[in-house]
Parts: C-alpha cells; structure tokens; sequence
C-alpha cells in the first residue's frame, strides 16, 4: 500500500527567532512606554503618600488580590527592607481573621488595577474603623478603591502588553516600579545609608556586598611588609611565602610607602638582585580603608586590573598605615565576582 506523503512546510529558524524578538520588543516597548506616562504623572499624591509611609507611627500594610497582591508582597518586601517597616495582608485572609494585623497607627496600601476588587474592601472598611489613611493604587479614578482611599496614586491608561489585552503585564509594571519609587523616595528622606541597609541585609549577596572590608581581610600580624632597604632577594621571599602576589614596602613608622607586585618584578628582571625595595616598588600605591565596603573594594580592584590591596587605617585611623590586606580570591570564595 503506497504511503501518501504530504507537503509540510517547515519554519525558517531565522524568522522564527526574529518573530519571537520581536514579540519581546513589543512587550518591553509597551510597558516602557506606560512607565514615562508614570513618570509624567507624578504628583502631589505621591509626595503625600511618601509622607505618610514617614508618618506611620505603626506598620504599613499592603494588600491586594492576584497579580496586584504579588506585587503587593514585593513592594512590603522593598519598604521593610529600605527601613520603612511593612508587612503583606492577602485580602481574603483578612477576611477570615488577618484583619487583625491591622492596629491604630498602621498605615494601609491598597492595589486594585481595576479597582472593583471584592476581596480588598473588607480590609478598607476595617482601617476606616480604625481612623488608618489607606493609599489607593490603582488605573480607574472612579473605582470603588479609589473613591475610599484617602490618597489616590492613579495609574496612567494604558494597554496591557497581554495581545488579548487580558493578562496583567503593564499594569502590574507599573505598580510595580510606582511602589519602588514610594520605597526609596521613603528611604532616601530617611536618610537610610549603606550601613543602614546592611544592617537589614546581613545575609545573602546583598550583606556580603555591604559587609566591611575589615571583615574580610587578612589582618596584622602576618602581612607580607619589607622595608625600603631590604634587598629583592628577601622580597621575593617575602612574596612567596604569602602568596598574596604583593609586598608592601614601609618605613620605620609602619607607614605604606610603595607595593611591590609580580608585575613589578618581571620589569626589572635584568637587575632584580642588584636592587633594593625602594628601587623596584611602585610609589602611592591604591589602597582601601578599613571601614570601607567590600563591594568598593571589588570594583577598585576590577577597575584598576590589580588582584590584591592593602587595607589601611583601622583603629588607629591612620590612612596610610596597612592593618590588613584583600585578594581578589577572597572575593570569589563568597561568589561576589
């Protein structure tokens, strides 16, 4: 029995690699588009808001339903995180016994795109109860959530990237980067530093980034240190027996006068034996301070293209004075490069 073929048209791999970026495009350029209309919008309502996330005597709590509840998470996360204390409250879990996370003095946030969302007004009605100003995010002005907010943080009319028009894509962008945008305009009056934010991420990528170098550095006693008239041939040994790849050169009040690295040696090869510290060193060497941050340092380092720095100051506050030392493998054994 003959087997009855047909014609099967197999798609070009180039123009489905192009359609599928192009979808991509598509999808950032709409949202990117929906972000200048936010960024255009921005009013006295989010000078108010950031006012009273500052002002809360208690908690913000930020609720919402779906995707907005998502977001809703991430945003509580950020504002905890960037030392505006915040929890997240599902809305339909408040309505089985959560509502009473919510106390006088709390702040409440609300995400409702649509802003018709049932599961969202029972906690409205309780923080009415309770004298709390509740925000309203959302895209239509004369929703029920924003016709009960107190402050309404309206988001710009735009199509969803979704090509049904259907899936929450730019809105859930935008409220997404609008409460970013609440979480450091917070931050920022607060004056929350770069110990402040350490203090609140001692763990992951983000704490070890921030920790002090000081924590990381291989410290005094035990640093490769020779002095300016010391000859190369003991230099070397020096060098080798710390495996730093550097020796740094003092004078007799422990102050760093110059470095000597592999690279140094290698130009003066010819000569090497014949010569002193203080002729082969390379003069006001980089370093880092003390209570400087490892991130820094790790860029100092990328920046500059060297793989070791001498740590400075210390205690005893003197900035030229090395009490410790940093490899670039330090760095990687914590996965920061």
């Amino acid at each position: 029995m003959a087997t009855q073929s047909f014609d099967r048209h197999e798609p070009d791999a180039k123009e489905m690699a192009q359609r599928i970026a192009g979808y991509g495009r598509e999808v950032i350029e709409t949202e990117a588009a929906a972000l200048s209309l936010l960024i255009a919008g921005l009013d006295d309502n989010f000078v108010s808001a950031v006012d009273h996330i500052l002002g809360a005597r208690g908690r913000i709590v930020v609720s919402g339903m779906g995707k907005s509840g998502h977001i809703g998470r991430k945003f509580a996360a950020t504002l905890a995180s960037t030392g505006s204390p915040a929890l997240f409250v599902h809305p339909a879990e408040a309505s089985h016994g959560d509502l009473g996370m919510l106390v006088r003095g709390d702040l409440l946030i609300v995400l409702s795109n649509s802003g018709a969302t049932i599961e969202v007004r029972p906690i409205m009605r309780h923080a009415r109860g309770l004298g709390i100003p509740v925000i309203g995010i959302g895209a239509q002005e004369n929703s029920p959530v924003m016709r009960d907010a107190d402050i309404r943080l309206l988001l710009p009319q735009s199509r969803e990237a979704c090509p049904a028009n259907i899936a929450p894509t730019t809105s859930t962008a935008l409220m997404l980067a609008l409460g970013d945008a609440l979480a450091i305009a917070a931050m920022r009056e607060r004056g929350v530093s770069r110990d402040g934010l350490q203090a609140l991420h001692p763990g992951g990528n983000i704490g070890l980034r921030l920790k002090p170098v000081s924590t990381l550095m291989h410290p005094a006693p035990g640093l490769p240190l020779v002095s300016p008239t010391a000859p190369m041939a003991q230099v070397i040994v020096t060098i080798t027996a710390a495996s730093f790849g550097i020796a740094g050169v003092v004078n007799a009040d422990g102050r760093l006068l110059g470095v000597i690295t592999d690279g140094d040696l290698r130009r003066h090869a010819d000569q090497l034996l014949n010569m002193t510290a203080e002729q082969v060193m390379t003069c006001h060497p980089v370093t880092v301070p003390a209570n400087g941050y490892a991130e820094d340092a790790l860029a100092l380092m990328k920046a500059r293209r060297i793989t070791a720095l001498f740590v400075t100051g210390g205690r005893t506050g003197e900035p030229d004075v090395p009490v410790g030392l940093v490899h670039i493998h330090d760095f990687l054994r914590l996965d920061l490069v």
